[in-house]
């Protein structure tokens, strides 16, 4: 007899001892894993094991669950071995402070775009994150000279002459709109217009061009799962394995295509010859002159079309739904804009702004329905922290804030202070301290002109009101089949 064939002899005949020892060291491990946050309450399974969370990303309602979950056991929940939910808005806050200990986890390595390339969501390192958002932050917000109102406002009415054109319901003849879809259209070609002076012209076609929105949101669910697996998360950004998985410019349809697009924009930029032709400041171009690379300007803008597109869409889709079930909320609105003195064809940015109302129902609507869903999950100081009278050893995953119910009356006559105070809640659905959203000063032109603009030219109402959409948390909370009837308000009179 060989001496392998001892071995495997020896091997076999050992095979229930070693069998028992595997099984020991495993229920130790989780034993371990379990003590070290055994003092903060969860649902039972999260105690050991990352099944329950994964369960509600793949049940896609995430955030219901999540809230469900604080609503029982408090502020500082156990939602996975290593990972705590919270709804302490003072903690978010402080954990995204400048110079606050905590940094991002390995969830938002799913967002790069590209195997082994950051951008800034997906970064990690503090310093190269601060370095590239300030390279960022003078595009983003329009302080070099960069006019976003002109784009915006070709989009907004290229939106109400759709309607116009297409959707107007006239009795006895009604005319279904899909309005989730139409919103991303509306957004999707304002921010490819922003991010490459070329958009998509979805609403100018009625069509998803490209099948960009569709192959997104099929591939959607499965990235969400992978960037909630960590050790999957890590392997597929190998960049020899991540190439075979992740879209290419070479695609002609979808994220891919979107790729190819972005690259094309910012090589004519980067040619020396091209680059004398651009007459105008915009976001690519001032990325450029803060010394972004080629490579880097590309990813930054892949991540401007990824993230000002589906969240705002998000927004405006939820708010509408808002508004039309909220009868007072509705005719309230519609009464303030129908009373004010505003700008034709479009509603400029700093009267919308004016607009107390408006700005009432905005705000409301985001504390209601955040775009976002995702766990935007953080890892606490090595020497670990104490949240809400809990410690929480070194090393673990923190969540943010939820909301809850729809009345934009709560904004009205209240103090400076209080007003302020509620507004700093709401706006960390755009984060907050050194994490926070940069684009966020274009969804708020677009969420300001774009709800005075249906309200001034229509009457809306859900086709179904027992089931007036499908929506589903994909890390960003998405809706389907928003179904609405419009009719024409000048035409009424």
């Amino acid at each position: 007899m060989s001496t392998s064939t001892s071995i495997v002899a020896i091997l076999y005949q050992a095979r229930w001892y070693i069998a028992s020892a595997l099984l020991a060291s495993y229920l130790a491990q989780s034993f371990r894993v379990y003590r070290r946050l055994a003092h903060v309450k969860g649902p039972w399974l999260a105690q050991f094991s990352d099944a329950w969370l994964l369960g509600a990303i793949y049940r896609q309602r995430a955030h219901h669950e999540f809230y469900a979950v604080n609503k029982k056991y408090g502020n500082l929940a156990r939602i996975g071995p290593n990972t705590l939910l919270t709804c302490d808005v003072n903690q978010v806050g402080r954990m995204s402070a400048p110079r606050s200990p905590y940094v991002r986890s390995d969830w938002y390595l799913g967002f790069r775009l590209a195997p082994g390339i950051d951008n800034v969501f997906s970064m990690r390192d503090e310093k190269a994150h601060t370095k590239r958002r300030a390279q960022m932050n003078l595009g983003y917000t329009g302080k070099e000279n960069i006019n976003f109102e002109p784009q915006i406002d070709i989009h907004v009415l290229n939106f109400v002459n759709l309607i116009r054109r297409k959707y107007i319901s006239t009795y006895p003849e009604m005319k279904v709109m899909d309005l989730a879809q139409k919103a991303q259209y509306f957004t999707i070609d304002v921010i490819t217009d922003l991010a490459t002076g070329a958009p998509f012209g979805d609403l100018a076609t009625d069509s998803d061009q490209h099948d960009y929105l569709r192959t997104t949101m099929e591939a959607q669910p499965a990235f969400v799962m992978i960037g909630s697996v960590p050790s999957v998360n890590k392997f597929i950004q190998i960049p020899f394995i991540g190439k075979r998985l992740f879209p290419t410019a070479e695609d002609e349809i979808g994220m891919g295509k979107m790729i190819g697009i972005a690259q094309e924009k910012v090589a004519e930029r980067f040619d020396p010859v091209s680059k004398l032709k651009i007459e105008k400041p915009d976001i690519l171009q001032s990325f450029i002159n803060h010394d972004l690379t080629k490579e880097e300007t590309v990813s930054e803008s892949l991540l401007l079309i990824l993230g000002g597109s589906d969240t705002t869409a998000s927004a405006i889709r939820a708010t509408m739904l808002c508004i039309l079930t909220s009868p007072q909320a509705y005719h309230s609105l519609q009464a303030e804009i129908d009373g004010a003195v505003l700008s034709s064809p479009v509603v400029r940015d700093d009267e919308a702004r004016k607009l107390v109302y408006l700005q009432a129902v905005i705000l409301e609507g985001l504390r209601m329905h955040p775009p976002t869903g995702g766990l935007l999950s953080k890892v606490t100081p090595p020497e670990g922290d104490t949240i809400d009278g809990i410690f929480v050893p070194g090393g673990k995953d923190v969540f943010g804030p939820d909301v809850d119910c729809f009345r934009p009356e709560r904004w009205l006559n209240v103090s400076e202070a209080k007003y302020a105070d509620m507004a700093r809640v709401v706006d960390m659905t755009f984060g907050s301290g050194r994490f926070k959203c940069l684009g966020r000063t274009i969804a708020w032109i677009e969420l300001n002109k774009i709800f005075v603009e249906f309200l001034r030219n229509f009457d809306w109402a859900v086709v179904d009101p027992t089931n007036p959409w499908k929506s589903a948390n994909l890390g960003i909370i998405v809706h389907r089949e928003f179904y609405i009837r419009v009719t024409n308000r000048g035409a009424r009179k």
